[in-house]
Parts: structure tokens; C-alpha cells; sequence
């Protein structure tokens, strides 16, 4: 559960192999442990996409290591902001909760090239959420 300083945040998709993967690893570059970050699939693959680790070491964030987690009400009923990126239905509701939702390409079957602009996109995207909570990104 998030205390009062540190808010938690929840980045859902699909897979969990792609764009909240992505999400979660620039959060937590970023914010380091001034933000609780979470990530998870409606629908886990068995592997983040090797496409998106590559984008993403090319900005210096390893995140070969990670594995895809499935999406649990817990998770949702732990997190301050929940952010969907084309879950759909499948993320539970719960009042009391910030739910923002980033229409973001799946990088789901493309190369390197293609999942680049999604990358600095969600970049972007958290640098924008990290204002928004009053926590200042690291350099």
C-alpha cells in the first residue's frame, strides 16, 4: 500500500511485455523510490517483447531481467493512479481510484525502429505524470 509521500502507480496493457513495461522502467529511472511502480497484463506473455528491451537499453535502462505479471484486483486496490494503455474492460474499477488511459501502438511484432517513437512517447507520457504527482524526475 502507498503511504502519503510515496503515491503508487499501476501501468496495465495486454501482454505486460511492452508499453507498461516501458512505462515502469522510465518511472522508476526516474523517480527512483519516490514513487511505488507497478506493472502488469490482462493477458501475460511469456517474455517482454526483445524489441522493447533493446529500444529501452538504448536509453540505458535494462530491463532484460523483467518478466510479464498478471493483472491482479490487489494491485489495482493498492495503486493512488492506475494507467491503462489498451486493456480495455479488462482492469477492474474501483472508486477513489485515478484511472488515466495512454492510446499508445502496440509494439507487439515490430522491430527496434518501430517501437523507438512508442518508447520516447511514454517518455514523454512520464515525465508528464511525474509533474503531475510533484515528484521531480532525476536527471
Amino acid at each position: 500500500m502507498s503511504t502519503p509521500d510515496v503515491p503508487s502507480v499501476l501501468f496495465v496493457c495486454v501482454h505486460n511485455a511492452g508499453r507498461s513495461q516501458m512505462a515502469a522502467a522510465f518511472l522508476t529511472h526516474l523517480a527512483g523510490d519516490r514513487v511505488e511502480v507497478r506493472s502488469a497484463g490482462s493477458a501475460p506473455a511469456d517474455a517482454v517483447n526483445p524489441a522493447v528491451v533493446e529500444a529501452m537499453g538504448e536509453t540505458g535502462i535494462d530491463i532484460s531481467a523483467e518478466v510479464p505479471k498478471v493483472l491482479t484486483t490487489e494491485a489495482v486496490q493498492t495503486s493512488d493512479v492506475v494507467i491503462t494503455m489498451g486493456c480495455g474492460d479488462a482492469c477492474p474499477y474501483f472508486p477513489g481510484k485515478r484511472y488515466l488511459d495512454w492510446q499508445l501502438d502496440d509494439p507487439a511484432g515490430r522491430g527496434v525502429e518501430a517501437v523507438r517513437p512508442i518508447r520516447d512517447d511514454i517518455e514523454q507520457r512520464v515525465r508528464g505524470l511525474l509533474t503531475e504527482l510533484g515528484v521531480a524526475a532525476r536527471a
